[in-house]
């Protein structure tokens, strides 16, 4: 088992007038094979996590520590915390002109591990990734998330972590902009993984629909940049009849 250990985090973005403090002091603890929503109104600071832990240089973390299996996760290059195991589906993922999904997957799973993937292997492997969620094969030769729709990239975003197989995956916001089959097709993809490698998961979310398909076994709230409230997935079912208000009267 790996444990993933947030304490006490701080973290800023940089602005054009100076740094902004969104985290205000996050505590999370999650292992493997645990799924962990992460629930908030926008504005949060949900996101801030999610790229604070990934190494985005514009999140300036002030204080506080990430530990991966004792390891200063802080200290590590963006490269070394994906070596590492910690893996970033993107809200927003970017294009990469020039790079075929194929080439982009395999460099990615060559760097992870310090060797190439056994190609016969691994184009088999591609392949059945490929038919489960439901992408044509010309998929493969496309270059990275040029002119995909909203639905591709979050598919190709799954596609990613099931052929990486990282420790821990931070899934930002996956089911915005998904229809009802893509939601369940990508959904069905996270709990192959998390049943095939033991993964933690660190489900960001709005709403709960997503839950629907993907279980948690804790949920967080965030309210302004600090963890407001703990439980099960009884408080994801509380927020959806209720929503955030109550917690800004409680302000």
């Amino acid at each position: 088992m790996s444990t993933l250990t947030i304490e006490d985090l701080h973290v800023g973005v940089n602005t054009d007038t100076g740094l902004k403090p969104i985290l205000n002091g996050i505590n999370l603890v999650i292992n493997t094979n645990e799924t962990h929503a992460i629930m908030g109104p926008n504005g949060s600071g949900k996101s801030t996590l999610a790229y604070a832990l990934a190494g985005h240089p514009k999140y300036e973390v002030t204080s506080g520590s990430v530990t991966l299996d004792g390891e200063d996760v802080l200290e590590m290059s963006v490269d070394e915390r994906a070596k590492a195991g910690l893996f970033l589906a993107m809200q927003y993922p970017v294009e990469v002109p020039g790079v075929t999904v194929t080439n982009f997957l395999r460099s990615a799973k060559t760097a992870i591990d310090g060797e190439a993937p056994k190609l016969r292997n691994w184009t088999k492997d591609l392949k059945q990734a490929m038919e489960n969620l439901r992408v044509d094969p010309a998929f493969a030769s496309r270059n990275v998330n040029e002119g995909f729709s909203g639905g591709e990239k979050k598919r190709h975003e799954i596609l990613q972590l099931e052929m990486l197989k990282p420790k821990f995956a931070v899934l930002d916001e996956t089911d915005s902009g998904l229809d009802v089959d893509a939601l369940r097709i990508v959904s069905e993809g996270v709990n192959r993984v998390k049943d095939a490698t033991d993964v933690g998961i660190m489900l960001i979310t709005h709403y709960t629909r997503i839950l629907n398909y993907i279980k948690p076994d804790h949920v967080h709230v965030i309210i302004e940049g600090k963890v407001a409230e703990e439980g099960g997935p009884e408080l994801a079912e509380r927020l959806e009849n209720e929503g955030y208000d109550r917690f800004f009267q409680k302000a």
